[in-house]
């Protein structure tokens, strides 16, 4: 479950800060092995990058690198916490005396660490290609010619079901269990609920008593569930427009 728990909340985070990879990305690969004043700079600082990639490539191609990102952080601090939170759950972290070891925190911190980034380097690699990938205007770097999926390809949306669905689950999941807690609740006579007051109620009280990992309970048979459903719904959506498009023109 600390795998789990762990992976989609880096997923989370990783659709917010992944426009801020591709900058970081672009600006550190500016200027590669030549002397200042000696390039063009065409991102000056990070707004100005954010305002030249979008003006330039696009803004999607502020999220280029989604993909290997979302699948890099999911297993990195998977890994990472995952293991960390085995080794604590397992009693490693103690000394024979019960009190906690800071010296084995620190190694069992630096091994998760390792695991981590080692399986997660050939993704990251592959992220890193994806992110430089710019306009001949603005290229920095290396151009690296991959393409994940070709155009039209129903794999582009399978690929965005998928991502859609984490972040779907990482939203309702809160209110998917606080309404199976609502209809679940005992009754009287008069069919008012006798454990919550309503919705705003049953979130106060889950939280406060089981904590925040307490509003995640399900989570993982959540997305086996809704992750299919949302993959195939967008997948047959989409799949349908094409369809229409092609045989009304």
């Amino acid at each position: 479950m600390d795998f789990l728990m762990s992976g989609l909340a880096a997923c989370g985070a990783c659709l917010f800060t992944n426009p801020l990879e591709v900058v970081k990305t672009r600006m550190q690969l500016q200027g590669e092995l030549q002397a200042p004043g000696s390039y063009q700079r065409h991102y000056r600082n990070v707004f100005h990058a954010f305002i030249t990639i979008g003006k330039v490539d696009g803004l999607a191609a502020l999220q280029k690198g989604l993909a290997p990102a979302l699948l890099y952080q999911f297993l990195m601090n998977g890994i990472r916490l995952g293991t960390y939170g085995l080794a604590e759950a397992k009693g490693y972290l103690h000394s024979a005396d019960g009190t906690h070891s800071p010296i084995r925190s620190a190694a069992a911190g630096a091994l998760a660490g390792v695991l981590g980034a080692y399986l997660g380097s050939p993704i990251y690699m592959v992220k890193t290609h994806l992110q430089a990938q710019a306009a001949s205007e603005i290229a920095v770097g290396h151009q690296y010619k991959h393409q994940i999926f070709p155009p039209q390809s129903w794999k582009v949306a399978l690929a965005a079901a998928m991502v859609s669905g984490i972040v779907v689950v990482l939203a309702m999941t809160p209110f998917d269990v606080v309404s199976t807690r609502l209809y679940n609740q005992p009754t009287d006579t008069q069919g008012k609920g006798l454990m919550y007051r309503g919705v705003l109620d049953a979130l106060l009280q889950t939280a406060r008593t089981e904590g925040i990992f307490g509003m995640y309970k399900g989570i993982g048979a959540s997305y086996f569930r809704l992750g299919p459903h949302t993959i195939l719904s967008l997948f047959f959506w989409d799949q349908l427009r094409f369809l229409y498009s092609t045989y009304t023109k």
